[in-house]
């Protein structure tokens, strides 16, 4: 048997990727695609494609409408990829109802690994050590009675019975946290699987991921092509993956492995999976050296890097078993595929954006660029190309960077990573490329240090601006046109010049770089955008979105009295759900958005006239050190330090020697004593580029000081000497004017 048409219910990355396999084995493939996603590449690299009613994710979740698809567009097979459709039984059972293969695992393990709980048990039957845990769905008073149970130093994870992905996932380490985790992983997992049932094991406080992949012919075999490390992960969610998994001891990576084979022998399976356990880092403390949770029956993310040390085409393995063919016929009884080549490691390019504390915004924009790293050992799987204009509607993964070495030697692996991830060249959209960078920098992943939780412990430090070194991108830098061949110069400025490389590790290299182009191009400046205000009528407040994603609930209406800590609305993104709180109490003047509306960041979400309301205040049970400043807040006093006379002693001198004096000098002696108050010194120009303190001591309030202050107050009444206080600041770029300057001067 084989085939003549796939259709792939699935997008991005992933639908490429498949498409490429296909077409390799002389296979036709037929693209799908919501409303609003018909201009994402995987269109395009199909033979054909199908627009599917709805937009965002629920069109790719509509079963009846994709099997109406594959039926009219003739298909024989259809392909579900990762997410989505992948796990889901019915969606198997209506495709085998209307005579179209399923590429992946029959129904029947589909339904035992879709539940959370059989999988589980059937793991038990196999011999397979388990974590603590219930068996099944469970309600919000059994899974608080199970966490009761653990002890006073027990943890829990809530898990999607549906699941994967960090989707419908939560530790809970305090009982008060129980019923709203409980709520949020339900709530997640009906938005992601269509299924809101949850069950709930032993939380393992330390613990790396490691996973094996399987694979079974309908004939009953079944083989292993050695284990992944997975412990990498921010908030349950893989952002590094490796194979095989680096410093594991022998004995226990083959326990592990023969564990996974057992079971999967023991269900009879078929076709591609991926068996999971947790390795206790610390078992000591009486619990079993690795234990599984969980079979994912479906093409993993991270199915690269096992692909990359065996040489095996997994998906074109996954194409062929599900036509029938034995794993022999494809050549995949060799035991000698298993021993891995090397070691390979894949890193998730996602749009976004880390703060200094590790909170993470999701990003999004128009590709300008998108040029992807290449070279001995290098693989990109993506979607992104320049001009295509990402949507908030869907996951962040822009693309995964899979490099491969054959050496022994791990760290030339990380090595080669650290190369690609240097050369990746992403415009328009911002990326966390600096934070796996960090990531890929720090002695604790060379030496095996990591575990599931160590990302979220090493955050502040991973998600620091990447440090200088000679890890450099670089850029063309437009220089003097060459004269032509008839002696005149060439009208494109950027046409027919000698490259320069450009340093853009240096703010100076790259603001020069920023103004040449200007200049080269002699592109009018945009026009700036209006600031959005936060000011209602009368006086009243209004609440932005402090990062981009979907709403999904509403708990307020227009008139609603609400007291400070009060839930206004919940917004789907990244993967989770988050959970806005009243930053005042009053009365809501007015809803600005919709239920299932997507929303970029700063935008309104609704008016609030601030007000005293009767009640208390709905406050977190969190004590709290009066005498410690927030770390936000001392992160934002610490900044605003820096742009102070007293911490650029070098520059004041310099203007001393000069016999200059400085903007606050002459702002300080002009103002009333201890009245002046300055706006915007944290404003940095656009064209500038480094870390925070590099740009706050080369270019602090971009070259302006400005404030309000009150002069000869004891002469005037105080509303007449008020003023606007502003000076040039001559120790930044000479004086002359910044990328901030006129919007604000504009603010003044």
């Amino acid at each position: 048997m084989s085939f003549n048409t796939i259709l792939i219910a699935n997008r991005g990355e992933i639908a490429i990727r498949i498409m490429r396999a296909a077409s390799d084995l002389g296979i036709k493939t037929v693209a799908v695609h919501s409303e609003d996603d018909a201009n994402s590449l995987h269109c395009s690299i199909a033979d054909e494609s199908f627009a599917l009613e709805g937009k965002g994710v629920p069109a790719y979740l509509n079963i009846d409408g994709i099997i109406a698809a594959a039926k009219e567009m003739n298909c024989d097979a259809v392909h579900p990829g990762y997410g989505f459709l992948s796990e889901n039984s019915e969606f198997a059972r209506k495709c085998e109802e209307n005579d179209i293969v399923f590429i992946g695992p029959n129904v029947e393990h589909l339904e035992l690994f879709g539940d959370k709980g059989r999988a589980r048990a059937a793991a038990a039957e196999a011999n397979v050590p388990i974590l603590k845990g219930i068996d099944k769905s469970v309600t919000l008073e059994e899974a608080q009675a199970f966490y009761s149970s653990l002890g006073e130093n027990g943890g829990m994870m809530i898990k999607a019975v549906a699941g994967g992905g960090g989707r419908g996932s939560r530790a809970v380490t305090d009982a008060s946290e129980v019923e709203e985790a409980y709520n949020r992983c339900q709530s997640e997992a009906t938005s992601a699987f269509g299924i809101g049932d949850l069950y709930v094991e032993e939380f393992i406080q330390q613990a790396r991921h490691i996973e094996v992949q399987i694979l079974g012919d309908l004939q009953g075999n079944i083989i292993h092509l050695g284990e992944r490390e997975c412990s990498v992960q921010r908030r349950y969610q893989k952002i590094v993956e490796i194979a095989p998994a680096p410093h594991l001891p022998d004995r226990l990576r083959t326990d592990i492995i023969e564990a996974a084979v057992r079971l999967a022998s023991n269900v009879g399976y078929s076709n591609l999976g991926t068996f999971e356990f947790l390795v206790n880092v610390n078992p000591s403390d009486g619990g079993d050296a690795f234990s599984f949770i969980e079979a994912n029956a479906r093409l993993q993310v991270e199915h690269t890097v096992t692909e990359a040390v065996t040489g095996v085409d997994i998906v074109q393995a996954q194409i062929g078993l599900a036509a029938g063919t034995s794993l022999a016929e494809l050549g995949l009884d060799d035991e000698s595929l298993s021993n891995p080549r090397g070691y390979a490691i894949q890193t998730r390019i996602n749009m976004e954006t880390l703060t200094a504390d590790g909170t993470v915004r999701p990003a999004g924009g128009t590709l300008r660029s998108y040029d992807a790293p290449s070279g001995p050992g290098v693989r990109t799987d993506g979607f992104g190309y320049a001009g295509y204009t990402t949507s908030p509607m869907f996951d962040s993964l822009l693309a995964k960077v899979i490099t491969h070495s054959a050496s022994s030697n791990f760290e030339t692996a990380i090595q080669r990573s650290l190369r690609a991830l240097s050369e990746f060249r992403i415009e328009g959209v911002n990326t966390n490329i600096p934070f796996l960078t960090n990531v890929l920098k720090h002695p604790d992943l060379a030496d095996g240090s990591v575990h599931t939780r160590w990302v979220d412990e090493e955050i502040a430090n991973l998600a620091a601006a990447e440090s200088s070194d000679d890890s450099r991108r670089w850029i063309e830098s437009p220089e003097t046109p060459v004269a032509s061949a008839g002696g005149s110069q060439q009208a494109s400025p950027l046409t027919g010049t000698a490259p320069v490389m450009v340093d853009t590790s240096d703010p100076l290299a790259l603001f020069d770089y920023d103004r040449q182009v200007k200049e080269a191009q002699s592109v009018d400046e945009t026009p700036e955008e209006e600031a959005i205000s936060l000011v209602g009528p009368d006086g009243s407040v209004g609440i932005p979105a402090p990062i981009q994603g979907t709403i999904i609930q509403i708990s307020v209406e227009e008139g609603d009295q609400i007291l400070i800590g009060q839930e206004l609305l919940v917004m789907d993104a990244m993967k989770m759900e988050h959970v806005f709180k009243a930053p005042v109490s009053g009365t809501v003047r007015e809803v600005m958005v919709s239920e299932g509306d997507t929303v970029p960041e700063e935008s309104v979400f609704l008016i609030i006239e601030e007000g005293t309301i009767t009640g208390e205040a709905v406050q977190d049970e969190v004590e709290l050190d009066l005498d410690t400043p927030r770390p936000d807040l001392a992160e934002v006093i610490r900044r605003r330090a820096l742009t102070t006379d007293e911490s650029r002693k070098k520059q004041v001198e310099k203007r001393h020697r000069q016999e200059g004096r400085t903007a606050r000098e002459n702002i300080y002696d002009l103002a009333d004593e201890g009245s002046f108050i300055q706006y915007g010194s944290l404003a940095v120009g656009q064209a500038l580029h480094g870390s925070v303190d590099e740009l706050l001591d080369y270019a602090p309030s971009d070259g302006l000081v400005m404030g309000l202050g009150h002069v000869n107050g004891d002469r005037f009444e105080e509303s007449k000497s008020r003023c606007v206080l502003m000076s040039y600041d001559y120790s930044v770029l000479a004086g002359s004017q910044g990328g901030m300057n006129h919007k604000m001067m504009d603010r003044m």
